[in-house]
C-alpha cells in the first residue's frame, strides 16, 4: 500500500489492555504469565497518563519513521524534533532525499552529531529509491544491504509504521526489563529478547513500544535506578568527534588546505591527519589537489 502525504495514523493510546496469548513458563527466564500481564497494565497505564506527543507518532510513513529512528540514535528527543520537521519540509519523500546533494544533506544534519548517520541515510535513500522504487519496508526486509541500518532500526521502522508484531530491545527497554523482572545486568541479549517477545501484546506493537520508550525515558531513567547502558557515549569536548564536526562545518562553506584546517581546529598535525584519514575512508571528505572538500558520490 502506497503512503499518501498528509495521511495520519491514530496512536491509539487507551486505558484498556488487550492481553496476547501467553505461553506459561516456556521462557528461558521462567517469568510467570501473571507478572507479564501486570507489567503490560502498568506500562499502558503510564502511557495513557504521560505519553509524549512527538511528530513521528502522527504518521505511518516508513520514510518519516526511518528518518526519526536514525536521528534519535545517540541524540536526545528534544533536539531531534526541530531537525526532523525541517528535514521533512526540505525532503518530504525518500525520492527527493535520494536526489539531494551530499553537501546539502550534511549541512542540514549539522548539530545532531555523528555525521556518518547523515551520509548513511543519504546512501540508503538512494538504494531504496533506485533498487526498491521507494518501498522502504521492502528494502528493510533486506536491511543488510542498507548502509547504517541494523536489525534494531529495521524492526523499529516496521513496528512504528506498520504496527507489525515484531519486537526490539533498545537501551531503555533493556533497562525496564532488567528492573521490572529483577534480572541481573549480565542477563544475555537472547534472554531479554525472548522475554520482550512474551511481553508483546499482539496487534498493539506500535503503542506498546512507544509506551516502553516513554516509560524508560521519562520515568524509569538510568540515573534513577542505576542500571547503566552497555555502551556509553564519550565526552564531546576536545574529542575527535568535535574536531570532525569543526572540519565538516568549515568545508561545507569552502575548500581548505591542510594548513588551514590545522589552524582552524587548533589540532596537532599527526592527530589531524589521522582524523582526516578516517573521514576520507568514511567518504565524508576528499582531497582535491592541495585542498580538501566535501566528498560526493
Amino acid at each position: 500500500m502506497r503512503w499518501k502525504r498528509g495521511q495520519q495514523v491514530k496512536t491509539g493510546i487507551q486505558k484498556t489492555v488487550h492481553d496476547a496469548p501467553l505461553s506459561g513458563h516456556d521462557s528461558m527466564l521462567n517469568v510467570p504469565s501473571q507478572r507479564i500481564r501486570a507489567f503490560r497494565k502498568d506500562i499502558f497505564g503510564f502511557y495513557a497518563r504521560k505519553g509524549r506527543d512527538l511528530p513521528w507518532r502522527n504518521t505511518a510513513d516508513p520514510y518519516a519513521i526511518l528518518l526519526s529512528e536514525i536521528m534519535l540514535q545517540q541524540t536526545q528527543v528534544d533536539r531531534v524534533v526541530a531537525y526532523y520537521r525541517r528535514w521533512l519540509r526540505k525532503w518530504p519523500t525518500i525520492h527527493e532525499l535520494a536526489e539531494a546533494n551530499r553537501a546539502d544533506v550534511l549541512r542540514e544534519w549539522l548539530g545532531l552529531g555523528y555525521n556518518n548517520r547523515a551520509k548513511y541515510l543519504h546512501e540508503t535513500a538512494r538504494i531504496i529509491s533506485e533498487k526498491y522504487k521507494g518501498d522502504v519496508l521492502a528494502a528493510l526486509d533486506r536491511h543488510q544491504g542498507l548502509p547504517g541500518i541494523g536489525p534494531y532500526t529495521a524492526a523499529a521502522v516496521r513496528i512504528f509504521s506498520a504496527n507489525e508484531d515484531a519486537i526490539t530491545v533498545d537501551t531503555n527497554i533493556r533497562r525496564i526489563l532488567i528492573h521490572r523482572f529483577k534480572l541481573g545486568e549480565s542477563t544475555s541479549d537472547k534472554e531479554l529478547w525472548e522475554l520482550a517477545r512474551r511481553c508483546l501484546p499482539k496487534g498493539r506493537s506500535r503503542d506498546w513500544h512507544n509506551a516502553l520508550m516513554d516509560y524508560g525515558a521519562v520515568f524509569l531513567t538510568s540515573r534513577k535506578i542505576g542500571i547503566r547502558p552497555k555502551t556509553r557515549q564519550g565526552k564531546f569536548e576536545g574529542s575527535d568527534r568535535q574536531i570532525r564536526a569543526k572540519m565538516l562545518r568549515y568545508l561545507l562553506n569552502k575548500r581548505a588546505s591542510l594548513d588551514e584546517l590545522r589552524k582552524m581546529t587548533d589540532c596537532g598535525e599527526p592527530r589531524l591527519r589521522k582524523i582526516m584519514g578516517r573521514m576520507e575512508a568514511d567518504a565524508l571528505i576528499r582531497q582535491q589537489g592541495n585542498h580538501y572538500c566535501i566528498a560526493e558520490f
